[in-house]
Formats: C-alpha cells, sequence, structure tokens
C-alpha cells in the first residue's frame, strides 16, 4: 500500500491563488503570520502528517474501535501515541484565539493543515476536528467562566469536544429530540437523555471529554425553537482546573461500521443516575442557533473528507497504475507489456481524478477565505458580504466534494482492477471511508434544500448572482488570455449561463416541491461549474507564473493542462442537470408509491 506523500505544492499554489493568503495575513489579527513562517508550518505539518499519523491509518482499519465491559472506548495503541505527539507539537492550536493558547493562523492555513491530517488518517482526524468545532462555539457563544474553563485545554487537544444531537427518534430533525435539561440549584443543569452517532463520544486519547449536548429545558416551546445548549464535561472539573469524578454520562455501545472503523461512533446515556451535570451556553431556547457555528464549521471540514479521501485514493491509483504492467499500449514495443498509466482509459480516469481534486480544493479554500474574511476584514461591510458568500458556499463545499470523494475513491478500486476489490490493496478501505461524508452534518440532500431554499434568496439573489458573476469574469479572463486559455473560457461561460438560468428558475418558483425537486442536481451543477472556475484560476496563475519564469515549469503546464482537461470534458457533464433542476416535482409523484419497492 502506498504511503502518504502530502501534496504541498498543490496545496501551496491553491493557498497563494484561490486562498489568498498574502492577502489574509495583512490583516492586523494576522500580523506574525508571515509567508515564510506559514511555509515553514505546512512543511512541518506535512513531515508530521506523513510520519507520525499516516502510518496508524491502516492499523486503524483492521483493529478498529473496541468497547470494553467497563463502557471505556479503546483504539490501537498507535493511534494513541500518535494524538499524544499531536497534542505535543500543539497542531490543535492552529487557529485559535492567543488568548487560550492558539497559535492565530487564518482559518485557510488551518484548513490546509487539516487537509493533510484528514488524508493522513480520516478516523483519527474526526477526534480534533470535532474539537476545534468545539473551541469554535464555544468563543463564540460561551460565558467568560466557561471559556476560562474549558478553552485552553481544548485549545492544547488534552481534552476534546463532541457534537451531541441525535437521538434515535430524532436523527436529522433535530427538533424532535427529547433529551431534557433540568435546572439544579447550584445553577448547574442535570441533563437526561440517549443520543446516537456521537463521533468520538468515547475513549482515553485525551484527558477528558467535552460533549455540546442539545437539551431541552421545562416549559421550551416545541421544535427547533425550543433548543438549549449544555456543556457537560465526561469528567467534572475541580476547582484546580483539573478533571475529578466521573460525570453520569457513559458510553452504552458503539457502532460496527462500513467504514471509519477506528472512529468510535457511540451511543450515549446521559443521565442514567442522578442525572448529568450540565452548563447552559448562552440563553436559553437559543442552542440550534449557537449549535449552527459548530455545524458550519464541521460541514466546511467534512467537505475537505472528501478532498482528502480523493487524495489518497488517487495517490494510490497513480502508483499503482504505474507498476502494474498489462496489454501493449498503442506504438510500445511488441515485446513487453506496458505499465497501463499508457493506456487511455487509465490516464483518463487518473486526470479524472485529478482534475476533481483541484476543483475540491479550489472550493474548499475559497469558502475558508470568504470566512476569513468575514471575521477579520477591517471594513464592516465587506466582513457582512463575505459572510453571506461563506454562507451561499457553504452547503456546496460540504456536500459536492463529499459526492465527489465516493466516486473518486470508486474510481481508485477500478483503476486496480479485480485487485482494487481486496482489501490488502488499501483502495477499498477509501472507499469505505469515504461513504459516510455525505451523511455527515447533515445529509447532502439538506445541504441541496438549504442551498435553494435559503442560500439562493439571500439579498433576494444579489448574492449568487454575484458569485456567478465572478465566474464570468474568470471566463473573460480567459479569453482575453494570449496564452491559448480561450477555449477554456467559452466552455466555462456556456457553464455559468446555464448556472444562470437554472439559479433563475429556482428562485421564481411559487410552489417549494419544485425547488426541492431540484435541489440536488442543482447543487451539482453549481458544484462543478464552480469546479470549472477554480480549475481555471489555477490555469490563469500558472500561465502568469510561466511567463514570469515563477515556478516548477513541469508543475505549472501540468495545472493548464488539467484545467483545460476540466472544462473541456468534465463542465460538459453539468449541462445535461438543467433538465432535472427545471422539471419540477411531478415527475416525482407520478408513480405510486405501491410501485415503488415491495
Amino acid at each position: 500500500m502506498t504511503d502518504y506523500s502530502p501534496p504541498l505544492d498543490d496545496i501551496k499554489f491553491v493557498l497563494r491563488t484561490i486562498g489568498a493568503v498574502d492577502e489574509i495575513v495583512q490583516f492586523p489579527e494576522f500580523n506574525h503570520a508571515e509567508p515564510d513562517l506559514i511555509d515553514g508550518l505546512l512543511d512541518e505539518a506535512a513531515r508530521f502528517m506523513r510520519e507520525v499519523v499516516a502510518p496508524t491509518n491502516r492499523i486503524g482499519d483492521e483493529t478498529g474501535a473496541n468497547r470494553n465491559e467497563d463502557g471505556t472506548v479503546t483504539v490501537p495503541e498507535e493511534m494513541v501515541r500518535a494524538y499524544e505527539q499531536y497534542v505535543a507539537a500543539g497542531w490543535n492550536a492552529v487557529k485559535a484565539d492567543s488568548e487560550y493558547g492558539g497559535h492565530g493562523f487564518p482559518g485557510v492555513v488551518a484548513l490546509a493543515i487539516q487537509e493533510m491530517l484528514s488524508s493522513a488518517n480520516m478516523s483519527f482526524s474526526l477526534c480534533p476536528m470535532l474539537t476545534m468545532s468545539a473551541i469554535l462555539a464555544l468563543e463564540k457563544h460561551g460565558s467568560d467562566e466557561l471559556r476560562a474553563t474549558y478553552l485552553p485545554k481544548l485549545v492544547s487537544g488534552e481534552w476534546s469536544g463532541t457534537m451531541v444531537l441525535s437521538e434515535p427518534e430524532a436523527g436529522s430533525d433535530v427538533g424532535a429530540l427529547r433529551t431534557r435539561a433540568e435546572p439544579s440549584d447550584d445553577g448547574s443543569w442535570r441533563i437526561f437523555g440517549t443520543k446516537i452517532f456521537i463521533t468520538w463520544g468515547e475513549h482515553e486519547m485525551a484527558e477528558n471529554i467535552v460533549h455540546l449536548v442539545l437539551a431541552r429545558v421545562p416549559e421550551a416551546p416545541p421544535g427547533t425553537k425550543g433548543i438549549s445548549l449544555f456543556l457537560v464535561p465526561k469528567y467534572l472539573v475541580d476547582e484546580a482546573g483539573n478533571p475529578g469524578v466521573m460525570n453520569d454520562v457513559a458510553c452504552v455501545s458503539i457502532e460496527h461500521k462500513l467504514g471509519i472503523h477506528a472512529s468510535p461512533t457511540c451511543v450515549m446515556a446521559f443521565g442514567e443516575n442522578d442525572g448529568a451535570v450540565g452548563h447552559l451556553i448562552g440563553e436559553p431556547n437559543q442552542g440550534m442557533r449557537y449549535m449552527f457555528t459548530m455545524m458550519n464549521d464541521a460541514r466546511l471540514h467534512v467537505g475537505m473528507e472528501g478532498l482528502a479521501n480523493s487524495v489518497r485514493a488517487f495517490q494510490l491509483a497513480a502508483s499503482h497504475a504505474k507498476e502494474r504492467r498489462q496489454g501493449r499500449a498503442i506504438g510500445a514495443p511488441t515485446t513487453e507489456s506496458s505499465p497501463i498509466i499508457a493506456h487511455p482509459d487509465v490516464r483518463r480516469m487518473l486526470l479524472t481524478m485529478q482534475a476533481n481534486i483541484d476543483a475540491m480544493r479550489g472550493l474548499l479554500f475559497d469558502t475558508a477565505r470568504s470566512l476569513d474574511i468575514a471575521e477579520h476584514h477591517p471594513d464592516g461591510e465587506v466582513r457582512e458580504a463575505a459572510a453571506a458568500r461563506a454562507s451561499l458556499l457553504t452547503p456546496v463545499a460540504k456536500a459536492w466534494p463529499t459526492d465527489l470523494g465516493v466516486e473518486m475513491a470508486s474510481i481508485g478500486v477500478q483503476v486496480h482492477g479485480g485487485m482494487g476489490f481486496v482489501e490488502e490493496t488499501g483502495a477499498a478501505q477509501f472507499y469505505r471511508d469515504a461513504r459516510i461524508a455525505p451523511i455527515y452534518e447533515g445529509t447532502n440532500g439538506i445541504q441541496a434544500i438549504d442551498l435553494v431554499l435559503r442560500k439562493l434568496p439571500l439579498d433576494n439573489g444579489a448574492v449568487v448572482h454575484g458569485y456567478i458573476d465572478e465566474i464570468e469574469a474568470v471566463a473573460k479572463q480567459l479569453t482575453s488570455s494570449p496564452n491559448g486559455l480561450g477555449e477554456m473560457g467559452g466552455q466555462l461561460a456556456e457553464g455559468a449561463a446555464l448556472l444562470r438560468n437554472a439559479t433563475d428558475w429556482l428562485l421564481s418558483r411559487s410552489d417549494p416541491n419544485d425547488a426541492l425537486a431540484g435541489a440536488t442536481p442543482y447543487l451539482k451543477l453549481f458544484g462543478t461549474v464552480a469546479g470549472g472556475a477554480y480549475t481555471a484560476q489555477l490555469a490563469l496563475a500558472a500561465s502568469a507564473d510561466l511567463a514570469d519564469t515563477a515556478g516548477d515549469p513541469e508543475f505549472l503546464q501540468a495545472k493548464i493542462a488539467v484545467a483545460r482537461f476540466f472544462c473541456g470534458q468534465l463542465l460538459p457533464e453539468a449541462f445535461g442537470l438543467v433538465a432535472a433542476v427545471t422539471a419540477g416535482a411531478e415527475p416525482l409523484y407520478s408513480v405510486p408509491e405501491s410501485q415503488l419497492g415491495p
């Protein structure tokens, strides 16, 4: 099985071009983040993820997580040691506020490190990913006392965080949850209820686990308007700020899953005895608003998991294609078989993977850039516009890369042929691991609904139309480029026009079911056209660097060739989606339920 090789050149290139890191570090909060420092940080992150985390991926898949009779959960010792080194090296603190021990780097830089961490071992990465999202929620909404008590340890990674939403009778329908919170005389609360699908809900890698739990207070209104958010630690914190006695929190069982075997997915019982001690975050009945701070951060990082799995599947497939000899390529010597990478169909598969990886990375880093601007730009109007842009892109950044992650991992299996279906090659693990990401953090169908019903109408459609304007501007740059990129300009302009027409159709619907029926194909259309624009931006930047004789010519030429492949051969696939977007709901209900299934 091929070892992970962090694609540093690709990451740094997109960070500079689409991530606009050189502009972001000009904000006052990032004065310390000089370009050379960021380069060195990424170099060291690549070494750490390659040498320390990546070797745990295979054993984590084979050994998995296990629940013991006493309710504790163990993971392979190799992962425990890797986590100790991860914490000691300070990787968990990259983007956190320096007030709580963070390093204060831009979010777009942290995302670059998260890509390498998720690629090295997706199961492992879920633990710090959720911790970072919990940190953000507590920074934004927690009291001074809660922040002072919990953030330093969460930021360091000595304590980990979880997101506790789902219940047996309330999965994506969070408003139906039944977990209750009762006030206590000391100002804390007692939590009672059972939660399911809690990622890293129990483990012993960290000294303490800080659960962010949704529950209902007495006389709360029904639905999502009556949900509050509570901080519930595994161990109660003593006066010295250290983990003390065990809280009334228990892992009842863990799930046996298709993939991510080393990430314990727990059924958690809160309050089986006297009640789990919890602390209210913010105001009662505002929990969903607070939780969305955590969820939206996690959605971007789940989208990154789609990219990360694609990178691993691609690297494994490309290495196999260079080594595996079978058949004879046209023009090859008759006395020997050819490596399969010489065959056109294999080249098509590998280029499809590479082009989609470039497109996904562009979308994800652009979303992170918008979030950095929304949080740190000195101009309030610019911050507001960037926040709206990030809001538009978030459902696409979560859903499109995770759908593609499954597809790219499947192509990776195909490149291996029959051996791809055999576990020993490692290709199957990336396919299995990738499959959870389209379900995580609101299924991709829910992301599509959010996009068409909530995000397209932002500012009466001005936000989405402004984004399409940006795509058209890229198309014009290509068309007027002196470097032979004009053909891509026409292809991208056609894609932008179709996206605009589909957008206008959805915005004009009086029956929400018509928009809902077209939501998923629309999200795919949006992502694919956006992907064309991002690969084109990389091509434009590569062309400029070539003209200035800056950078590795072979790398830069490849970026242009990959963009041409995307715009010429993958972008046209989106054009056929317009009919599905605009078909309305009637075709979906024309077959009676009795004829759907047994």
